[in-house]
C-alpha cells in the first residue's frame, strides 16, 4: 500500500470542513500571555510607600506539570477565551467558579500531552502549519487574508491562533504514535460486525448523543472510586432537577468534549460502544441514562435525537470508482513549494508533448511507494482522497493529467485512467467494517492513554492568595 493510500481518511479536523467556532472551541488554547502587573499590597505598606514604589505582583504559578508550570494570567486568559468564544455559540456556562478547576485540568493534561510530544521529537513546522491554516480559511469559504481579518475582529490574535493549530496538529500526531498505531482488528471481528450488521441493517438508526464523564484515576483505590461514583450521582442528580446537560458538562465533565455540551455528534449504532446502546435504548430524544460505569468511569449519556441511517447492505447504491495514477514531490527544506511546482510542470509539458509516459516518469521522480507501480493507486472511491485531490480528479477526464495541485501531501501531477460504477465489492465492505471497529477501539484506547498520561504525570496545584 502506498504511503498516500495509507493516509486517506486521516481524522483530522485540519482536512475535513468544520464550523470554525466549534474548531476554536475544541482547541487547546495555550498561547503566550502577556505579563501584566497588578498591585497587591497590605494597607500599611500603601500608606507608608509611594505608589510608584510598592510591590507588585507580575504572575503566579497555580499548577507545576512535571518540569513545566501553569500560571494565573494563562488561566485568565483561557477562560476569557472561552467565555467569549461559548457566548458565539450559544451555549451557556456555569458560574466561573465552577469550571475554571475543569478548564485547569484540561490544561494540565495538554501540557503533559505536549511534553510527550516535545520528548518524542514530535513537531509542526511552519509550512505544514501554513498549508493546516490556509485549509481552514478555504473550508470556511473565506480567503486568508479575510479569514486573519475575521480572527481579529473575534478578538483572537492571528499569531494565537496559529499556535493554536501548531497544538492540536502537535497532539493529533502524538495520538496516533501512541494510540491509533497500536490498535488491530482481527478477521474474526470482522466477521462478527458484518453479521451483526446484515441482522439489524434494516433497523439500523443514527443517534446523537452527548456525554459527561466522571474519570476515574489509573490504579485507583477503592475509596477513590467510590469518590467519583457520588461525584457522577451528584451531577446525575442536578440534570434530574433540572439542570441543563451543556452546562453541567462544562461544570463536571472530564471529557474532551466538556465545553461543547458534551457533544458527540451523529453516529450510527455500529459505531457505538455497546455499552451505550444499552444505555439509551429506551430513552426518547432529550432524555438522559443513568450511571454508566466503563474502564475510564463513570458516563452519563444524553439521547439528542435519532434518525433512520437508511443503511443496508442488499440495497447499497452503486457507486463510481476511478483509477488514477500520480506523481507526488513532497515539500520540505530541501525541495520548496515553487520548486515542487516548477519541477511538475515541466513534467507535465513532457507528457503534453508526449515525450514520455506518465508511468515512466512517476518511477523516476515521484516521492510516494506507489512509484514503483509507475504511480498507480488502484481504484478509489468517493471520499479516500483529501479534498482537494478529490477535486482535481473528478475534473478530469480519462487519459487527462491535471494542471501541479496542492494536497496535505505536496504536489501531484494526477492521470485519470478510467472510471467505473460498481456496487460496493465484498473487499470495500470488510475494509469499511475494519475502519468502523477501529474507530471504537480508538476512542476507547485513547481515552485510557489520556487516563493513563494524566495520572503519571506530576501535577503540584498551588494557591496563589497565599
Amino acid at each position: 500500500m502506498s504511503e498516500f493510500q495509507s493516509m486517506r481518511n486521516r481524522n483530522a479536523n485540519i482536512s475535513k470542513p468544520a464550523p470554525l467556532l466549534a474548531v476554536l472551541l475544541a482547541l487547546a488554547l495555550s498561547a503566550p500571555v502577556a505579563v501584566l502587573a497588578q498591585a497587591k499590597s497590605a494597607p500599611m505598606a500603601k500608606a507608608a510607600v509611594p505608589a510608584a514604589a510598592q510591590p507588585q505582583l507580575v504572575d503566579a504559578i497555580i499548577a507545576v506539570v512535571n518540569d513545566e508550570v501553569i500560571t494565573r494570567q494563562e488561566l485568565e486568559q483561557r477562560l476569557r477565551t472561552v467565555e467569549a468564544r461559548a457566548v458565539k455559540q450559544g451555549i451557556k456556562l456555569p458560574p466561573r467558579a465552577e469550571f475554571q478547576q475543569q478548564l485547569l485540568e484540561q490544561m494540565v493534561l495538554e501540557r503533559a500531552q505536549m511534553q510527550l510530544a516535545r520528548d518524542a521529537g514530535i513537531k509542526v513546522d511552519d509550512i505544514m502549519l501554513d498549508r493546516a491554516v490556509g485549509r481552514i480559511a478555504e473550508q470556511n469559504k473565506m480567503t486568508l487574508q479575510k479569514f486573519r481579518d475575521m480572527l481579529e475582529q473575534e478578538g483572537t490574535p492571528f499569531a494565537q491562533f496559529r499556535e493554536e493549530i501548531r497544538q492540536q496538529i502537535t497532539l493529533q500526531r502524538l495520538r496516533e504514535r501512541e494510540v491509533d498505531s497500536k490498535i488491530q482488528v482481527a478477521e474474526s471481528e470482522i466477521d462478527n460486525y458484518l453479521s451483526a450488521e446484515r441482522n439489524t441493517a434494516q433497523t439500523q438508526q443514527e443517534l446523537h448523543l452527548a456525554q459527561i464523564l466522571v474519570r476515574i484515576p489509573e490504579n485507583a483505590s477503592a475509596e477513590q472510586i467510590a469518590a467519583r461514583e457520588k461525584r457522577a450521582q451528584s451531577v446525575l442528580q442536578q440534570l434530574k432537577s433540572g439542570g441543563d446537560f451543556a452546562t453541567v458538562s462544562a461544570g463536571f465533565s472530564d471529557a474532551g468534549e466538556a465545553l461543547t455540551g458534551g457533544e458527540l455528534g451523529w453516529r450510527t449504532q455500529d459505531r457505538l460502544p455497546k455499552l451505550f446502546l444499552d444505555a439509551v435504548a429506551n430513552l426518547s430524544p432529550g432524555q438522559v441514562s443513568g450511571i454508566v460505569r466503563s474502564a475510564n468511569g463513570f458516563h452519563i449519556l444524553k439521547l439528542v435525537d435519532k434518525r433512520d441511517a437508511a443503511k443496508s447492505a442488499a440495497s447499497a447504491p452503486a457507486v463510481q470508482q476511478t483509477h488514477v495514477r500520480h506523481i507526488l514531490i513532497k515539500v520540505n527544506q530541501a525541495v520548496p513549494a515553487n520548486e515542487a511546482r516548477r519541477k511538475l510542470t515541466e513534467l507535465k509539458q513532457r507528457l503534453d508533448n508526449k515525450a514520455a509516459k506518465f508511468e515512466d516518469l512517476a518511477k523516476l521522480f515521484s516521492n510516494d511507494l506507489s512509484a514503483s507501480q509507475g504511480g498507480d493507486l488502484g481504484w478509489i472511491y468517493p471520499g479516500d482522497t483529501v479534498p482537494e485531490f478529490e477535486r482535481a480528479m473528478n475534473a478530469l477526464q480519462p487519459g487527462q493529467v491535471s494542471e501541479p495541485i496542492e494536497s496535505p501531501f505536496g504536489y501531484h501531477l494526477i492521470q485519470l485512467v478510467e472510471r467505473k460504477t460498481d456496487e460496493v465489492s465484498p473487499e470495500r465492505q470488510r475494509n469499511a467494517a475494519r475502519m468502523s471497529i477501529r474507530e471504537i477501539k480508538i476512542e476507547e484506547a485513547a481515552q485510557d492513554w489520556q487516563r493513563q498520561v494524566r495520572d503519571r504525570a506530576y501535577v503540584e496545584f498551588r494557591n496563589d492568595e497565599k
